[in-house]
């Protein structure tokens, strides 16, 4: 659905319309943020660094399905994620994560396509959110695959790494903890744009979301104060 309002509401001054993009995240922020409230109690740190304006790469550890709501409720900004194409072939979860605006990769494949609509996000001025670790982890966050690492370099945007903690051990009905931890924004602007810079870059992406998740696992054993400040 497009974004750009109709001539005539721009001649009268009317305020943008609402896209179906805009419209699914903020009823998808309220109902996730019901659930995440009532059977995952949430508690985020430093999202106050996330910049309000301005291209964004967001890059996230991955535990569980329940990461991309819980980060996308407590994001001051609405995200373009990219989500595997096994998640969008299926029926209902394809059509729902599509709604939100999340457009679908190729693992283990060179997907052009993928990296193009990835980059238009970028280059528009919006957030893209990826999981680099490119699939779930059990226990800890992995290896960081250089994906997000390409298009922020090629880019030349900022990324903000968020660690996310308790997820892993999250099921239906255990109200298992959960929180968020967010990064000061980086700038990989410095690396080359070649395939060594881009793994240079994502082992810079890789230590920044463990720096930030180890954060996280000392708050949790402090009892997760209300009020902490994640590394710079």
């Amino acid at each position: 659905m497009s974004s750009i309002t109709s001539s005539s509401s721009c001649a009268r001054g009317n305020p943008p319309e609402m896209t179906r993009y805009q419209f699914a995240w903020v009823i998808g922020r309220i109902a996730t943020g019901a659930f995440v409230k009532v059977f995952a109690p949430l508690r985020v740190y430093g999202f106050e660094r996330v910049p309000r304006h301005g291209p964004l790469v967001l890059c996230c550890n991955h535990f569980s399905w329940l990461d991309p709501w819980a980060i996308g409720f407590g994001f001051p900004r609405n995200i373009h994620y990219v989500a595997k194409q096994e998640a969008h072939d299926t029926p209902m979860m394809g059509w729902f994560i599509r709604l939100f605006g999340t457009s679908s990769v190729r693992r283990g494949e060179s997907d052009r396509e993928a990296v193009r609509v990835m980059r238009d996000v970028v280059r528009r001025g919006d957030v893209l959110g990826m999981f680099p670790e490119g699939t779930r982890q059990k226990e800890e966050p992995g290896l960081v695959l250089p994906g997000a690492a390409m298009v922020a370099v090629q880019e030349r945007a900022p990324v903000v790494c968020c660690a996310i903690e308790g997820t892993q051990r999250w099921q239906v009905g255990n109200f298992e903890p959960v929180s968020i931890a967010v990064s000061e924004p980086l700038d990989l602007s410095a690396h080359p744009r070649n395939s060594k810079g881009y793994r240079a870059a994502a082992l810079d992406i890789q230590r920044e979301i463990r720096r930030q998740w180890e954060f996280l696992v000392r708050t949790h054993e402090l009892g997760r104060p209300r009020v902490a400040i994640p590394p710079p």
